[in-house]
């Protein structure tokens, strides 16, 4: 490449593989290069699972190769370069350097710590930076609408969205079916003679198949599996996944969105958030597909109105949350929760089954759904008080969509109560029944899950009560747990008594480092 020929050097990101990121509006093929480069800082600074690594260096690579098919300049940086410099910072300036751009290029990142590391970046040449419109709400606006707020909630965000893009509304202010919000519908157990889809998938081309070998070498050392790795990595096999959903998942998403089953890890689940979030699926697609296939008489309103709720919700939401108070935010821990992340969460190893099931196929897929993170793993981890710094380095570690813009506010806010309250009117707190309404994960346990005494008697049990009393100054008057209060009281001083010594000696096992 001739010196001096590079006008704009623009780097691309794991979770900006769109062609149409605000960087790349205006490259101009016979002048810009674009950048592209796996290094080793993004995949140690948390444990990351093999298959998390695996789909966004195989999407980067194939994504590049898109580009290059525009006719684009593309230097890529494998992991296993020689020259690799070992950090997106030290890549951009090698590279900025040695194709003496006159300019660098950069989109918001999904992350504050890589965007901090980037402003912080001293480089000879103007360094312009756009904001990543890919979202549906920019940074600017989502403090706007927080303003002063000692507290924000989702709902009426959400009904903002909604009026502002007209999905699922019949006027100016009127939602479709007269209802802005069908949750009440969505939390459904499944019925006896339920039938899945068929699960969509991907087979590795020849570009994965050399990612794998990369990251089973390299990775080993990590928790997680690769074998059969089947999830797609290019914009199109993306968009045949979510035409797969649309076809055969959404209609009954809604009722069953909060199921749970033994040996079905997706039931009517999606599994498009890994992709969306990287940047193979455009937002406003997804939602104008959902207002249509309702429109047209595909779909319920109830399962349009969750699916929309998470996209224009909460997905928007906790990344407008996450940006407004970083660094902050990472750091919350109203409740003083210090214990240390039981072993058992990397290996799948515990009696629960509703633990181990959901775990293990985390192991496995790097999959599971929002129910079985915020009241399986994450319920548990709340009434035993881990540490959220601790939980939530598992879940940004363990989950193929997990990055951090997404993952920190859902796990201080709504599976540990980090923040105290900002996001979230009461802490995500159940005991097994909810688990044994929502799944047959209870049916056969070497627990009893209508027990809350005894060595068989369900941990959740004794935990949700232990919970309960020990934060019982704080949580007492939140008029969303009240009526937990009462159950509370209703029960004879002798047996808050034993549920708190029960819900102490398992807490004590947890601290000698033993499994449930």
């Amino acid at each position: 490449m001739r010196p001096g020929a590079v006008r704009r050097l623009l780097p691309v990101f794991g979770d900006q593989l769109s062609p149409r990121l605000a960087s790349l509006r205006q490259a101009d093929p016979a002048q810009d290069v674009l950048l592209l480069a796996e290094v080793p800082s993004e995949t140690s600074y948390v444990p990351h699972h093999p298959r998390k690594i695996a789909f966004i260096f195989s999407a980067m690579r194939h994504f590049a190769e898109e580009l290059r098919e525009r006719g684009f300049r593309v230097v890529y940086r494998t992991l296993d370069d020689p020259d690799n410099q070992g950090s997106l910072p030290a890549e951009i300036a090698h590279w900025s350097a040695a194709l003496q751009a006159a300019e660098v290029h950069l989109t918001e990142t999904g992350e504050w710590r890589l965007e901090q590391a980037l402003r912080e970046l001293e480089l000879p040449v103007p360094v312009q930076w756009h904001r990543d419109d890919r979202f549906l709400c920019s940074r600017a606006a989502f403090a706007r609408w927080a303003g002063a707020k000692s507290s924000l909630r989702m709902e009426s965000f959400y009904r903002g969205m909604r009026r502002r893009h007209g999905w699922l509304m019949a006027g100016p202010d009127e939602p479709c079916g007269g209802a802005w919000n069908l949750d009440k519908d969505n939390r459904k157990a499944l019925p006896k003679a339920y039938v899945v889809p068929e699960t969509f998938a991907s087979p590795p081309d020849a570009c994965t198949r050399e990612v794998l070998a990369l990251v089973g070498q390299r990775f080993a050392h990590h928790y997680g599996r690769l074998e059969g790795f089947d999830y797609p990595v290019t914009r199109e096999d993306a968009e045949r996944l979510w035409q797969h959903f649309l076809d055969s998942g959404l209609h009954d998403f809604g009722d069953y969105q909060d199921a749970m089953a033994r040996g079905e890890p997706y039931l009517y689940h999606a599994r498009i958030s890994a992709a969306l979030n990287v940047g193979l699926l455009d937002v406003r697609h997804l939602c104008e597909d959902i207002d249509t296939a309702y429109r047209e008489g595909r779909v319920p309103l109830n399962s349009a109105e969750g699916f929309l709720r998470q996209l224009i919700g909460w997905r928007e939401y906790v990344r407008g949350i996450y940006w407004l108070r970083m660094p902050d935010y990472a750091e919350l821990n109203v409740l003083g929760n210090h214990r240390a992340l039981p072993e058992f969460y990397w290996t799948g190893d515990t009696s629960m089954a509703c633990m181990r099931e959901s775990i293990g196929q985390t192991l496995e897929l790097a999959y599971a759904h929002h129910i079985q993170r915020l009241m399986v793993t994450g319920n548990f981890a709340l009434l035993a008080g881990i540490a959220p710094q601790a939980i939530g380095e598992w879940y940004l570690a363990v989950y193929l969509d997990a990055f951090e813009w997404v993952e920190l506010p859902n796990t201080q806010a709504m599976v540990m109560h980090a923040d105290g309250g900002y996001l979230g009117s009461k802490p995500y707190c159940a005991s097994g029944q909810y688990i044994r309404r929502q799944s047959n994960y209870c049916k056969g346990c070497h627990y009893q899950v209508s027990e809350a005494l005894g060595e068989t008697a369900c941990p959740f049990n004794a935990l949700y009560w232990h919970f309960l009393i020990r934060h019982r100054g704080r949580f007492a008057s939140y008029p969303r747990m009240r009526n937990l209060y009462r159950n509370l009281d209703r029960q004879a001083p002798e047996r808050q008594q034993a549920l708190w010594q029960r819900g102490q000696a398992l807490l004590a096992r947890l601290d000698a480092g033993e499994s449930l």
